[in-house]
């Protein structure tokens, strides 16, 4: 016989009740906090609210740093110019001395010797010329009166021509000897400081030694010598007025340095001149500039960077933190129609403070998200606030 077994279900108390619908009332708020289903039952995601400004072309300056290597407008090696004993040394290591001023004194006693030598040699020679003009002379009326042949006198001629190249001699190796005599003084070739002297009184010097006596630094002006890369020769003639390399040069506004300690120099240079061609190795192309050194702060050896600042007019300016990088490109999130969100490449000129200065990839008029940009995805639905791009070139430094 089949028997039919019934389960009775007790009714649940007005607690329990309470409680089922609490969870379900939060269950819903969770539920629309997170996306809601559209009418076709499609998951929807939350519209989230991000600041979004519009791009504006402005004016604003960028500046570029390069290193440079300090030098004296003149770096002189002074050398001795005739072989001998170092017995004087008039400066020390650092100094500053004049042009023309003593540095170093050779042993000169073999050279005035040799100059006296040759001015007795110069006598002689005198003598001799003296003694051949008046054979001539003497024979000469000889010779008209028939007393004596014309070769006689022709041949004293020949003797006189004779003394006198001697004297030309004798009066060049004086000379010689003087030149000699006077290098055994080592005269400063300019005014500036004196570097390090290898050697000390009583070392042999000369012509053939390899190091020099020392190196004459003229610092009154002191050149910085820098290289820029090909693109950023090419930025810096298309960005520059002017028809020539020449002409660009010269338009440069002035140039600041900045010392290895970090400091600002508080003279400001100038661009002077670029080199001719691209050095083969490295790629880049060297340019030259001036600073006035009135302090003497700046010595030849010092190193330091030299900064150029270009104006911009009616450029676009974007945030940093507006951007992104994907496989070294710079993108941004563009705002369209609906609200919807896409990435756009942007082609970057230079910077400015915080700022890039874009030269292809948005427009004015173009909206962009400025911040938020790791939760954006092409395609993606976003509230813009509006925020003013003015409002942010006042807060961040350019």
């Amino acid at each position: 016989m089949l028997v039919k077994k019934t389960t009775i279900t007790k009714p649940a108390s007005r607690a329990t009740a309470l409680l089922a619908t609490a969870g379900l009332l939060l269950s819903a708020l969770l539920y629309s906090s997170c996306g809601h289903s559209n009418a076709e039952g499609n998951y929807q995601p939350p519209i989230t609210t991000l600041p979004v400004f519009q791009v504006t072309a402005s004016d604003a300056h960028t500046t570029e740093e390069y290193t440079a290597s300090l030098e004296g407008t003149q770096n002189v090696e002074v050398r001795a110019q005739v072989d001998g004993y170092l017995s004087k040394i008039y400066v020390d290591e650092g100094a500053y001395v004049t042009k023309g001023q003593p540095l170093f004194k050779i042993d000169d006693r073999s050279y005035s010797e040799q100059y006296n030598n040759a001015g007795a040699s110069l006598q002689a020679a005198k003598a001799n010329v003296e003694k051949a003009h008046i054979e001539v002379e003497r024979m000469a009326p000889l010779v008209a009166h028939n007393v004596i042949s014309d070769v006689q006198l022709k041949t004293a001629q020949a003797v006189y021509d004779a003394a006198k190249a001697q004297l030309a001699q004798a009066q060049a190796a004086q000379g010689n000897a003087a030149i000699n005599l006077g290098y055994t003084t080592v005269l400063a070739p300019a005014s500036g400081f004196i570097g390090k002297i290898p050697y000390k009184t009583g070392s042999l010097v000369g012509r053939s030694e390899p190091q020099p006596l020392t190196m004459l630094s003229d610092v009154k002006s002191v050149y910085a010598y820098f290289s820029m890369s090909e693109s950023a020769f090419l930025n810096f003639v298309s960005g520059q007025p002017g028809k020539t390399v020449q002409e660009k040069v010269k338009a440069m506004p002035p140039v600041e340095l900045i010392l290895a300690d970090g400091s600002l120099y508080p003279e400001k240079g100038r661009v002077e001149t670029v080199e001719g061609q691209f050095d083969k190795g490295t790629g880049s192309i060297s340019f030259r500039a001036i600073f006035p050194n009135n302090e003497g702060i700046l010595r030849s050896g010092n190193t330091g960077r030299v900064r150029i600042t270009s104006q911009h007019t009616g450029t676009i300016l974007l945030p940093e933190e507006a951007t992104f990088e994907l496989q070294d490109k710079i993108f941004v999130f563009a705002v369209g129609d609906s609200n919807k969100v896409s990435s756009k490449p942007i082609v970057v000129k230079g910077h400015s403070g915080n700022f890039y200065l874009v030269d292809q990839g948005v427009k004015p008029g173009d909206k962009i998200v400025f911040t938020g940009l790791d939760r954006l995805h092409d395609g993606a639905v976003i509230q813009p606030q509006p925020i003013s791009l003015d409002s942010l070139l006042k807060t961040k430094p350019l």
